[in-house]
């Protein structure tokens, strides 16, 4: 009896093994939320391009890791006026805030320390701006050894201008994710829920 009950621990030990390894994912995975504030959103002071559906599946990923019992990180930028973190990812008592004054998440913040302090080795990230704050931490995050997944449809960005190009958020938006391919996997929502990650 006691045999059986080694082989099953040991079998169930494997298929978790093999699942983590087939998903290119070993060790501790963290979510980072990073800059999901008011002021993004309409009505902000500095609103982007559909924000709200994007913020919809960060909440997503962020119920999955709570039911999961997943470290979760919330970055935010500065305090002051709208500078909220949005109700459809609002930090639980219990979840980890940083509050930031730069692009970089790991700029000045203790998030690096954090992560070390829980064994994470795997980020996912997602967040607004797609090409700021959001690619800053991801390039950031892979140059300090961290296996990296971004959540494309989980970020927002703005339409940008360059002397008279106008540079729509969409194209922003992809050809940020486009350049990450050194840098981390991209996913959508379902893709990676589905995954069981």
């Amino acid at each position: 009896m006691k045999t059986k009950s080694i082989t099953l621990q040991l079998l169930a030990f494997a298929f978790f093994l093999f699942a983590n390894v087939a998903s290119g994912q070993t060790g501790n995975t963290a979510l980072l939320l990073i800059d999901i504030q008011d002021f993004y959103f309409e009505g902000g002071s500095s609103a982007l391009v559909d924000p709200l559906p994007a913020s919809r599946n960060a909440g997503r990923l962020l119920q999955n890791f709570r039911e999961k019992g997943k470290v979760v990180i919330h970055i935010k930028h500065g305090e002051g006026a709208q500078s909220d973190i949005h109700e459809n990812v609002k930090p639980l008592d219990s979840e980890k805030v940083i509050v930031k004054n730069e692009v970089n998440s790991f700029l000045n913040t203790d998030l690096l320390e954090y992560l070390r302090a829980n064994n994470i080795e795997n980020l996912v990230l997602c967040g607004m701006q797609t090409h700021m704050c959001l690619e800053a931490a991801t390039r950031a995050a892979a140059d300090f050894g961290f296996s990296c997944t971004v959540i494309g449809d989980a970020c927002a960005t703005k339409d940008l201008i360059f002397g008279d190009k106008v540079i729509k958020a969409e194209d922003v938006h992809y050809s940020t994710l486009a350049t990450f391919k050194p840098y981390a996997k991209v996913l959508n929502t379902d893709a990676y829920l589905k995954n069981g990650l």
